[in-house]
């Protein structure tokens, strides 16, 4: 079913005090520089109304997101600016950010749950596909609150990968909620250092980034592993680890199992030269810092573990890649940190791995994780979201994990070219351990719903389930 959405209205909101001219110009880091240039999305769905909360009609709680939002943007100033790619800073000018205003034709439980991350392009407030790159205005942070026809609402997120990480993003919600809510002694102000930290300099000419993928040649689909799926890939992995030691995380787990069925999908492929396959892991810095950075330092504060398989020893068994991404996850320590903060130094050294690496043709898969993100905390006031989706990555070869609702599942949102999404959702090895979607996960979402409301109201509210 398409998701049929209707705008009502478009506005900038501004922060609700000006930013002062000291701060007026922010000043990326190397890191930012480093950053890949697209969006990040994500969406938060809520039910009509959630027990125990004060009611607000949904055009009311739009009225309280925009307010607080201005409120956030006084601390959040940089991302109500204008990026100046030229100079690598943000002009602060208090510009303020997109917000769309949007009715849907359809329930949101009709919505909830859905695998293909495309279906819910309508509720984001454009095409991050589209509009990832090239030229015109970069968009720093959009918002789009849609109503569904029962009273529920989405709230869509897009934000410039150019100035804000995963984490950056995360305590920029928080602080939204927070706010909403009125819990404002929750709040944390955001660190602005990470150019102290990480100084800017002139990128070299080889340091370029390959074009996002033709939307019509990439799937976005999403993929779930339940807390006993995870188990057992955990115990299959443990093999490789000795007896003294931790054995694999849920991340470093589901992460190789992945890389070995796309590496085993790429290789049954007919013809072509050999090739290595390797997996990018994005690694948050701050905590592995000396000292350690602050989680509410904002930016792009991450780099990125490579593990790679040269073509002789493409066919390592699923336990040995697991402790191939625990090594190569480990190294990005403090004296990785340290080499990383000379940026000269480490672009050559980063030149040096790539020609060594690209003695080969090399596929990489690219994984993100955030399953650390308490997502399924965000209540700007009317009640935790049903379900949190983040979609979207124009690019292939993208893996975004994160936590499933109860906390202990992991849901994978897979970006792939559409020849070899087919493929891979048809792998028989991956549908041993991946539950069931589409109509499926609509009857859980009805479950999950309807013991939510009991739990927290008595049957006396049960009703207001069928509305959503």
């Amino acid at each position: 079913m398409a998701i049929e959405v209707e705008i009502i209205s478009k506005e900038k909101i501004k922060p609700s005090s000006p930013t002062p001219d000291h701060r007026r110009n922010f000043k990326l880091s190397f890191l930012d520089q480093f950053a890949p240039p697209f969006y990040t999305s994500t969406i938060f769905f809520y039910h009509f109304n959630y027990p125990g909360q004060k009611y607000f009609n949904p055009l009311e709680r739009s009225s309280w997101l925009k307010r607080s939002l201005a409120e956030t943007l006084t601390r959040f100033y940089p991302l109500a600016g204008e990026l100046i790619d030229e100079d690598a800073y943000v002009d602060c000018n208090d510009e303020g950010v997109n917000y769309i205003q949007a009715r849907v034709a359809c329930k949101l439980s009709q919505v909830v749950d859905k695998t293909d991350g495309k279906a819910l392009l309508p509720l984001l407030p454009f095409d991050p596909y589209k509009d990832c790159t090239g030229p015109g205005e970069t968009v720093l942070l959009a918002i789009q609150y849609s109503i569904f026809e029962c009273g529920g609402v989405a709230i869509g997120v897009i934000d410039s990968h150019k100035i804000a990480d995963g984490t950056s993003l995360a305590a920029l919600i928080n602080a939204w909620a927070s706010t909403s809510r009125g819990a404002n002694h929750e709040v944390t102000n955001p660190s602005f250092d990470a150019a102290i930290h990480f100084p800017q300099t002139v990128l070299p000419g080889w340091f370029r980034r390959v074009p996002p993928m033709e939307q019509e040649r990439l799937s976005s689909k999403k993929f779930v592993f339940n807390k006993s799926s995870i188990d057992a890939l955990r115990k299959e992995a443990s093999v490789a680890f000795g007896t003294d030691e931790r054995g694999p995380s849920r991340v470093e787990a589901v992460s190789a199992f992945i890389w070995w069925r796309l590496m085993t999908i790429a290789r049954s492929k007919p013809g072509g030269k050999a090739k290595q396959y390797g997996v990018r892991h994005a690694v948050n810095l701050r905590p592995r810092m000396v000292p350690r950075l602050s989680e509410h330092s904002f930016g792009n504060v991450w780099n990125i573990a490579i593990t790679a398989v040269p073509p002789t020893e493409v066919e390592k068994d699923y336990p040995s890649l697991t402790r191939q991404i625990r090594n190569s996850i480990s190294q990005v320590n403090a004296e990785f940190v340290k080499h990383l903060q000379d940026a000269n130094a480490f672009l050559e050294t980063t030149r040096m791995e790539l020609m060594e690496m690209f003695k080969f043709e090399t596929e990489f898969f690219n994984f993100t994780s955030w399953c650390s993100f308490p997502v399924y905390d965000i209540d700007f006031g009317w009640g935790k979201p049903t379900w949190v989706a983040c979609p979207i990555r124009p690019f292939k070869n993208v893996i975004l994990m994160m936590s499933s609702r109860d906390g202990e599942g992991i849901e994978m949102w897979v970006n792939l070219e559409e020849e070899q999404m087919a493929m891979f959702e048809r792998d028989q090895k991956l549908l041993q351990f991946v539950v069931s979607s589409g109509a499926t996960d609509h009857r859980r979402n009805i479950f999950s719903c309807l013991k939510s409301y009991i739990s927290n109201s008595g049957w006396k509210n049960f009703v207001n389930v069928s509305k959503c």
